[in-house]
């Protein structure tokens, strides 16, 4: 296995130049080219990475990774293509427009069992959700009794916002909002980092009900998704998903036998959704409603760069993917779908 690992992006927008800043300070991996619409006749990046325009010509070069950050109805392809080559894939979320693009990734990946794919589900990385799961495996606080979250923002694309016609004229550039490139909106986009934490934290959900509308926006995509789901093992989770909030807004609460725990805010690179905080709440009786807490700021994120991290080593060691796996995507895309299946209307008026 060589080392430094010669890799190349397939994207090259607000997500993948973050990423790209990451991979160049990372002594595993060397960065030999980028691909990307925007990128027009002989452009380099910080003077030495060759680009192209499209994904697919990144197929002729000898390389051993492929970080893909591609719209939704590219990214599968692009994936594939990587795995088809050889390549160990990181991809970014989701994995696709559908279940059915993860499960064609995941049959190409299943036919090259010595490559590694990972899905980029940032928000495990994050040290507020990382010392939560510590105290939920503990055991310390009891079992999860049930959960609330809340994802939001205050719109689809920037402001000055074009008319709905002039959205669908546009075409690439607000693929965000056409549901051909995207395959759903705030909950696939967005609300898909909620489901995933909500997995992981509790187990996979059985019984979903739910209710989806486009009713603000009115994109062919939703901008509210409302859920309540129920685990096996009882514990009920209730999900928010909006881009109607006007106010950017993380919130996890959930509590357990011994107390709760408040995940609120998130490190981001907007650096819009409020200050990263776990607050512990400690059951206690007799104290009129107002029991012992503990309450940790966490003030930087290195949630990338542990990524990253993890993935070089899953590759240079040859371990297994414990973080993001496809499996583990393959199980979020499934729930994110239950839920759009689980409101009828919205299921009938988009044929899911």
């Amino acid at each position: 296995m060589p080392n430094p690992l010669r890799a190349a992006m397939a994207g090259f927008g607000v997500v993948g130049e973050r990423r790209f800043r990451v991979l160049r300070e990372h002594s595993d991996f060397d960065v030999v080219a980028i691909a990307d619409k925007k990128f027009t006749g002989d452009n380099y990046i910080d003077d030495d990475i060759p680009t192209y325009q499209n994904f697919e010509d990144l197929a002729s070069l000898d390389l051993d990774v492929l970080f893909v950050s591609l719209p939704n109805n590219d990214a599968p392809k692009a994936s594939m293509m990587g795995l088809e080559k050889g390549w160990h894939v990181f991809a970014e979320k989701p994995p696709g427009r559908s279940v059915e693009d993860i499960q064609d990734v995941l049959n190409m990946a299943q036919q090259k069992p010595n490559l590694k794919l990972k899905y980029g589900f940032n928000h495990r990385y994050h040290d507020s959700v990382r010392e939560a799961l510590r105290i939920i495996k503990s055991g310390e606080m009891g079992k999860i009794i049930n959960m609330r979250g809340v994802y939001g923002k205050s719109e689809f694309i920037p402001w000055p916002r074009p008319s709905h016609e002039a959205l669908k004229d546009a075409g690439t550039p607000y693929w965000r909002t056409n549901r051909e490139i995207a395959g759903g909106g705030i909950l696939l986009d967005q609300g898909i980092h909620m489901v995933d934490l909500m997995r992981i934290f509790a187990s996979d959900f059985v019984d979903v009900k739910s209710f989806v509308s486009n009713d603000y926006w009115q994109h062919d995509v939703e901008d509210n998704a409302y859920a309540i789901m129920r685990s096996a093992d009882g514990v009920v989770a209730m999900l928010h998903s909006t881009a109607t909030q006007w106010q950017h807004s993380f919130s996890l609460d959930i509590h357990l036998e011994e107390g709760a725990l408040l995940l609120s805010g998130i490190l981001s690179g907007s650096k819009s959704y409020g200050d990263e905080r776990l607050t512990v709440i400690y059951r206690e009786e007799n104290v009129g409603g107002r029991p012992r807490e503990t309450s940790t700021k966490y003030i930087r994120d290195h949630s990338w760069r542990d990524e990253i991290n993890d993935f070089a080593l899953d590759i240079l060691e040859d371990r297994h993917v414990a973080l993001g796996s496809g499996e583990d995507a393959l199980k979020t895309v499934e729930l994110v779908f239950k839920i759009y299946q689980a409101d009828d209307a919205w299921s009938g008026k988009f044929n899911l």
